[in-house]
């Protein structure tokens, strides 16, 4: 039972640039993606501010966004790594499992990685994640290094939104046409 105390505010700073990123892509009617609330059941309240001190998650969430671009279902996690080193247990089986089940049904399933330390965000595919979920699965390390991704999947910054990561879809299906 994970404590709501113990999580902190991990992702927070995160989480609000991409929610201002959804919003963006929203008001300009390219995508309808929203943050996916994680079920708690609170153990303790503050009377005075009526504020839950305590709770515990109830179930294990799926993904942390889901919506559609353009009529193409969508789906991704947000994640963030202070340095070179992505440890896998940050990714959960329930997690891996349920955007397998996406992409069946014809869904684009992601991982928003933001490497603090080089302030760089980058676009896990579900495709390119899995090799590494197999080596660990295998015994092989559990954890990947920022020098074993393809750079061609690095988000590329722009002015008007915090975090393109429709660029980036648009490149992953264009690359899954190919295939």
């Amino acid at each position: 039972m994970a404590g709501w105390k113990g999580r902190g505010l991990r992702g927070s700073v995160l989480e609000e640039m991409i929610n201002r990123s959804n919003e963006k892509y929203r008001d300009e009617g390219l995508a309808l993606v929203q943050k996916i609330p994680t079920p708690i059941t609170p153990l303790t309240i503050d009377k005075k501010s009526s504020q839950i001190t305590l709770a515990y998650f109830d179930q294990k969430s799926t993904v942390d966004y889901i919506g559609a671009v353009q009529g193409i279902p969508i789906c991704f996690d947000a994640k963030e790594s202070a340095s070179d080193t992505f440890s896998l247990q940050n990714i959960h089986e329930h997690q891996v499992r349920f955007m397998q089940d996406f992409e069946k049904q014809k869904g684009v399933a992601f991982f928003l990685v933001y490497y603090s330390k080089k302030d760089i965000f980058y676009y896990l595919r579900l495709c390119d994640l899995l090799p590494f979920w197999e080596r660990a699965a295998g015994g092989g390390r559990k954890s990947f290094r920022y020098d074993e991704l393809d750079p061609s999947w690095v988000i590329s910054r722009r002015k008007e939104v915090l975090v393109p990561y429709l660029d980036m879809v648009n490149l992953d299906l264009m690359s899954r046409d190919d295939e």
